[in-house]
Order: structure tokens, then C-alpha cells, then sequence
């Protein structure tokens, strides 16, 4: 008599029904975006298929919609190719490839963008965020979103590598803010790391700036100083952990750091604004030796006074994306409810309203600040 199927056959049995097709979003021209049916993808070996139960919009879906750049395929832009963008999504594993048995059908996960190629010499270092065939499917390089299709659909394939467990008491919503919170993790990892005690300044009070506060605040950074030009957001921060804010309108900021910190400044300083004059400004926040991440960059090349970092051996570090695993360790702090990053949600549509998502994403309409597209209807 045959045996009959154990538990771990039966888990990994097809539990959810899946379609043959779904509705994508794809990128036609520049800012031309259509709801459209594509084919449900097939997991291979080393992936799963998501149900994509939310995505968020971030700052880089609307630079891929209207350039095309950060996104590129095959080495070229990814205009015209059935392209769907999204990258800080979450969903349902609902279909195994082969050999997978690090996760099961029903884990909820959230996602991070990059794969890289696993074979040149970034990826094998760990810094897949900056694999050096980025772009090129045939040489295995997967970025979700950026270089092969992403979340603004009902189903995504992702590598396994891609994948963190998250709580079943956390939101679909709060779930797609881990990518954001794992680029300010990443920031502060190639810093170095947070020394309990140490100063932080973050400047910009965009979603990854008080995703910043959070985790800085949650690794016993001390002072957490935030700066910014809206004061809905500087009490944001507050609420997020930061001891200080300034409001840059009203203050200069390099004279409140030193004012704050009784002139001795601060060992790190997480830039998030894209400010033309940002990076002097942080080298004027930190101490010799301090250091400097850039987690946003200016729309037009900028003069910098060289001269000031090399006196005063100042590091400046430059990052992509969320990487060196960072966005396991942000789920883990929301998990343990470090810092609440629900806060930064501000808005939320369905999948037929990308559109309107992205516009109040791109226009800050109400404030906007996190717009979630709530895929999945509870």
C-alpha cells in the first residue's frame, strides 16, 4: 500500500487557486501606464510566487515611469517592453518552484528589491544592490521593478534571496514600509553602524529620512536630530524617536546641530533631501572623523568643498537600495514594534487607481507622504 502524503507534501501542495492571468499595470511611453492581462508567471528554481497583497508608491516608480532610469532592461530603458513597474510590495507565497523549501505555501512576506547575478565580484561582496550586470536577465540579474516586472499587479515572481517573514499581527500596509525602512538601515550599515550614543542627524523628512529617525532611534543612536521645512513632518519624526528637530526655514541647521550638541556635532549624518547644499551642510554637522551617507541625490550636479572632507577626514559613502540583507533587520525592528512606521501611511487606494496613487505620491497632494495600493480586499 502507498504511503499516504505527509505534512510537508501537503504544504507544499497548491492551496490557493491561481489563475492563468492577471491584471498588470505595464509602461508603454514615458508616463503612459495601462491595466492590462498578463499571463500569471511561473516560479523556477530558487523562487516563489507572491500574491501581491500591497504595494507602496515610492519617489524611484515615478522616476521609472517618466525617464526610465533607474530601470533598465536588457540594457535598455524599459519603455514599450509589457513592463510592470513597483518595487515595495508584499504578499501571500502562494506557488513553490523547485527545490524550495525554505518557505511554505501562506507565508506572508514582505520583499526587497535586488537579486543581482550572484556571479560577479558586488554580488559574491554581498553588494547586490550594485551588481555589475545590473540589467542583463540572461546573466541572471533580478530587480523587481527594475529590471524584470514588478508589483503594480496581482502576482509577482520572486528569488527566494528576496523574501522576509513578517508577523501575522503586522498590516499589509505597514508591511510595504519595510523596504524603506531597510534603505535607512542600509544607510547606517555602510556608515559603520549605529554606536549607542552616538549623534545622527537626518536630513529630509521624506519616507526614507523618518524611516531613518526610526531605526536610528531603535539602534541607540543619541541625540536622533531631524531637519526639514515642514513642521507636520519634523512632529512626525518626534513621534518616531527624533530628540531634536529643526525647521530649516527658521533655523540654520548647521548652527542647531552645534547648538544641540554643545558644538562637539555628530558622528553621522544620514542626508536624505537631494538638497543642492546638503552635503556641505552635513560636512559642517559631523566631527573629524565623522561620516556621511547620501541616501538621495540633486536633480543637477552640485559644488562641493572637497577640501573641508579631506581636512577633516570625512567619510562619504553613497547607497542603492536596501542592501546587505538590511531589510530583514528593519522587519525585525518593526516587528518588535521598535518604532512605528505605520505612522508614515498616509494614504491608500486600489489597484485600479495606480494612476491617482501615484499622482498624489508625485504631487504630495494632502501631504502625502506613504500611498499604499491595497491590492488584496480584506
Amino acid at each position: 500500500m502507498a504511503p499516504g502524503p505527509t505534512a510537508a507534501t501537503m504544504r507544499r501542495g497548491n492551496e490557493y487557486p491561481i489563475p492563468k492571468t492577471m491584471q498588470a499595470w505595464v509602461l508603454g511611453g514615458p508616463e503612459e501606464l495601462a491595466l492590462v492581462e498578463k499571463p500569471v508567471p511561473e516560479p523556477g528554481p530558487a523562487e516563489v510566487l507572491v500574491r501581491i497583497d500591497a504595494i507602496a508608491v515610492c519617489a524611484t516608480d515615478i522616476e521609472i515611469i517618466r525617464h526610465g532610469v533607474p530601470a533598465m532592461i536588457d540594457g535598455e530603458l524599459p519603455f514599450n517592453k509589457g513592463f510592470t513597474p513597483g518595487h515595495e510590495y508584499m504578499g501571500t507565497v502562494v506557488k513553490l518552484g523547485p527545490t524550495v523549501d525554505e518557505f511554505e505555501i501562506g507565508d506572508r512576506v514582505t520583499v526587497e528589491v535586488h537579486a543581482g547575478c550572484g556571479r560577479c565580484q558586488r554580488c559574491r561582496e554581498g553588494m547586490y544592490t550594485s551588481c555589475l550586470n545590473y540589467g542583463y536577465r540572461e546573466k541572471g540579474h533580478r530587480a523587481n521593478g527594475f529590471s524584470t516586472d514588478g508589483g503594480f499587479a496581482q502576482y509577482a515572481v520572486n528569488n527566494i534571496n528576496t523574501l522576509a517573514h513578517i508577523p501575522d499581527e503586522m498590516s499589509d500596509a505597514e508591511a510595504t514600509l519595510i523596504v524603506t525602512a531597510g534603505t535607512a538601515m542600509y544607510g547606517l550599515d555602510v556608515m559603520g553602524g549605529v554606536i549607542a550614543g552616538e549623534g545622527v542627524v537626518v536630513i529630509g523628512p521624506g519616507p526614507i529620512g523618518l524611516m531613518g529617525v526610526g531605526v536610528a532611534k531603535a539602534l541607540g543612536a543619541s541625540p536622533v536630530i531631524l531637519t526639514g521645512t515642514r513642521d507636520g513632518r519634523l512632529e512626525m519624526g518626534k513621534q518616531l524617536g527624533a530628540d531634536e528637530v529643526v525647521n530649516v526655514s527658521r533655523e540654520d541647521p548647521v548652527e542647531a546641530v552645534q547648538r544641540i550638541t554643545r558644538g562637539r556635532g555628530v558622528q553621522y549624518v544620514l542626508e536624505c533631501s537631494g538638497a543642492p547644499n546638503a552635503l556641505n551642510e552635513a560636512a559642517r554637522m559631523v566631527n573629524r572623523g565623522g561620516r556621511i551617507c547620501l541616501a538621495a541625490f540633486p536633480a543637477e550636479p552640485v559644488p562641493v568643498d572637497l577640501a573641508y572632507l579631506v581636512r577633516n577626514n570625512i567619510y562619504v559613502f553613497g547607497i542603492r537600495g536596501e542592501g546587505k540583507s538590511a531589510t530583514h533587520r528593519a522587519a525585525a525592528l518593526m516587528a518588535q514594534k521598535r518604532f512605528d512606521a505605520k505612522l508614515i501611511h498616509t494614504h491608500s487606494f486600489p489597484l485600479a487607481e495606480v494612476p491617482t496613487a501615484i499622482r498624489y505620491a508625485r504631487e504630495r497632494i494632502e501631504d502625502a507622504i506613504k500611498v499604499v495600493v491595497q491590492i488584496r480586499q480584506n
